[in-house]
């Protein structure tokens, strides 16, 4: 790898960083992820009979939450000021699942991957709750940032 990880000082123990000297920029990330399930779980997505009620509707706003929040769930992220939280929540009978895809901007001086992430996750979390009284056994993965830009470090797609 080559590169020093900047949440470790130079006598290894964890820090917040500093990025009071970076500039101002516009950012973005996307991150994506999915819930498999049994295609006869699907249907309680797609047919909107699951007993908890709009699966879908019910995490897009968790992953919202779940962004705006980062700061609070990961111990070394800065708090920031998002602008924007977008989720796309969409069946897939393929998978069979819903696949997530969370976009995160902001204007700042550290970039929001990890509110992508943790976007996905925490909609791919919901979904799992909302279903899990006829499913057990789905699995949540997948997770990755697929998009990242602005900054010093420039652009990232997977």
């Amino acid at each position: 790898m080559g590169r020093k990880l900047t949440h470790f000082d130079d006598s290894g123990a964890a820090h917040m960083v500093d990025v009071s000297d970076k500039a101002v920029t516009s950012r973005i990330a996307t991150a994506e992820g999915w819930v498999k399930m049994q295609p006869e779980t699907l249907a309680l997505v797609t047919e909107n009979r699951a007993k908890k009620g709009d699966v879908l509707g019910v995490a897009r706003l968790a992953g919202i939450m779940g962004a705006k929040r980062t700061a609070d769930l990961i111990p070394l992220c800065h708090p920031l000021p998002v602008t924007k939280v977008a989720l796309e929540l969409t069946p897939d009978e393929s998978l069979p699942g819903v696949r997530i895809t969370a976009t995160v901007k902001t204007t700042g001086q550290t970039g929001v991957e990890m509110e992508a992430l943790t976007a996905v996750s925490t909609a791919a979390l919901t979904v799992y709750d909302m279903l899990k009284a006829a499913e057990k056994s789905m699995e949540i993965g997948g997770v990755r940032v697929t998009l990242k830009d602005g900054g010093k470090s420039g652009r990232y797609e997977a």
